[in-house]
C-alpha cells in the first residue's frame, strides 16, 4: 500500500472514533487534521480537543490508527482548547495563541518498553510529605504477598526513600557483556526494586536538571532486567514536572494513583495533579487519603489532626474512585525506620489493615482495565 493509501486507511479508521459529547466521528467533526504516513509506516496527525471532551478520546484515536495494518507507530499532536479570547486581540486581529495551562505535547509511549510487565501504576501526589512513598511501598509489598510478581521503580530522583523503607543498602549487580550491560534489580520482601538511592552514597545529593531525570528514568526502564511482572508500581516525585511527563511520554501507564492528606493545602495540589494526568491522557485509578485520625493511646479518642474527608470529597468532585483512608499510626513510622512495610510488619494495626484494603481495591480496579498495548 502506498503512503497516501495508508494515510487514507488511517483516516477511515479515525472515522470510526465517535465523540460521545457530539455524537459525530472525530474526522467529520473536524477534530482531526494533517493525517500523513511516512515511508517507514509512521503515522501522524493533529487532534483538536474541545471543551468538555473526555481525555480518553485522544487515546482512542491513537489506538484506532495503531490498529491499521502497515502502521508502525503513531504520533498525535494535541491542540488543547484555548481559553476564551485567548487568540484574539482587540479589534478582531489575530494574535499568537497564548500558552495555556497543561498545553504539553501528547505522550507517545515507545512500543516494546517494559513489554514483560502486565500492569504499570504510578503513585503520585501534588505535594511532598503526604506519605506517597509509604503508600507505594505497601501497595507493592501487599501485591507480592498476594502472589503477584511485583516490581517497584523509585522515580523520586531527588528523594529516593524506597531503599530505606525496604531496608536495602546493597548495590544492584550488573550483568551482560560490555556495551550491553543490564542492571539486576534487588529483591526485598518479594518485591523487585530499583532506585537511584542504590547507586548514590547516603549523603550524596541528586543535583540534576530535567533532561538528566528523563535519562535516568529511561535507563531504569530499558536497562534493568525486570523480567516478567504482573504489576509494577512507580513511586513518583511530588508535583507535575519533568519526571511525570517523561514517564507518560516513555511508557504506556495503566493509570495513576494519587495520595493526599485531608487538608485543603494538600487536596488543592492533588487536584492539579489529577488534571495534569488527564491532560496527558492517563487515567487516574483512584485517590487515597492518608494521615486521617490519630487514636490517642490509653483513651481511644480519635483526633483528626489534619482534618478528615478532604480526599474523599475531592474524589467525588472529580468523579475518581476513592480507594480508602489510612489513619495516623505509630506502626507506619516504625515500619519505615525498620525497613519492613507495614502490611508485613504490623498487618493487624489500623494502618496495616487500611493499606491491605487499599491494595485489594487497586488490584480489583486494574482487573477491569484492557491489557497494556
Amino acid at each position: 500500500m502506498s503512503d497516501n493509501g495508508l494515510a487514507d486507511a488511517v483516516t477511515r479508521a479515525l472515522k470510526r472514533v465517535v465523540n460521545p459529547v457530539t455524537g459525530e466521528d472525530v474526522v467529520t467533526a473536524g477534530q482531526v487534521a494533517g493525517v500523513a504516513v511516512d515511508d517507514r509506516g509512521r503515522a501522524r496527525f493533529e487532534f483538536s480537543l474541545r471543551r468538555g471532551d473526555p481525555g480518553a478520546l485522544v487515546r482512542q484515536a491513537r489506538a484506532a490508527a495503531e490498529a491499521v495494518e502497515g502502521v508502525s507507530g503513531v504520533k498525535v499532536n494535541v491542540q488543547l482548547p484555548q481559553s476564551p479570547g485567548g487568540t484574539e486581540r482587540a479589534g478582531g486581529r489575530s494574535a499568537k495563541p497564548r500558552l495555556q495551562p497543561g498545553s504539553v505535547p501528547a505522550p507517545t509511549p515507545r512500543p516494546g518498553i517494559l513489554a514483560g510487565v502486565k500492569r504499570i501504576v504510578a503513585v503520585s501526589s501534588g505535594k511532598g510529605g503526604v506519605g506517597k512513598s509509604m503508600v507505594a511501598t505497601n501497595l507493592a509489598a501487599h501485591a507480592a504477598s498476594r502472589g503477584l510478581v511485583t516490581g517497584l521503580l523509585d522515580a523520586d530522583i531527588y528523594g529516593p526513600n524506597i531503599p530505606t523503607m525496604f531496608g536495602e543498602e546493597r548495590r544492584p549487580p550488573v550483568t551482560g557483556a560490555k556495551g550491553s550491560e543490564m542492571i539486576v534489580p534487588l529483591e526485598s520482601h518479594g518485591v523487585r526494586l530499583m532506585s537511584l538511592g542504590f547507586l548514590l552514597e547516603r549523603e550524596q545529593p541528586a543535583i540534576m536538571r530535567g533532561p538528566l531525570i528523563a535519562g535516568i528514568l529511561k535507563q531504569f526502564m530499558e536497562q534493568v532486567e525486570w523480567g516478567r511482572l504482573d504489576l509494577m508500581i512507580v513511586d513518583m516525585p511530588p508535583g507535575t514536572g519533568d519526571a511525570q511527563l517523561s514517564l507518560v511520554q516513555t511508557v504506556d501507564l495503566d493509570g495513576a494513583l494519587m495520595v493526599t492528606t485531608p487538608q485543603k493545602v494538600a487536596t488543592g495540589d492533588v487536584r492539579r495533579g489529577v488534571k495534569m494526568f488527564e491532560r496527558v491522557n492517563t487515567r487516574v485509578v483512584g485517590i487515597v487519603e492518608n494521615m486521617c485520625g490519630f487514636r490517642v493511646p490509653g483513651t481511644g479518642e480519635v483526633v483528626d489532626l489534619f482534618g478528615r474527608g478532604g480526599g474523599e470529597a475531592l474524589a467525588t468532585e472529580l468523579s475518581v474512585r476513592f480507594l480508602g483512608r489510612i489513619p495516623l499510626d505509630l506502626a507506619v513510622r516504625v515500619a519505615g525506620d525498620e525497613g519492613r512495610p507495614t502490611v508485613l510488619s504490623a498487618p493487624d494495626s489500623a494502618a496495616g489493615v487500611a493499606l491491605a484494603e487499599i491494595g485489594e481495591s487497586l488490584i480489583a480496579a486494574l482487573e477491569g482495565l484492557p491489557p497494556r498495548r
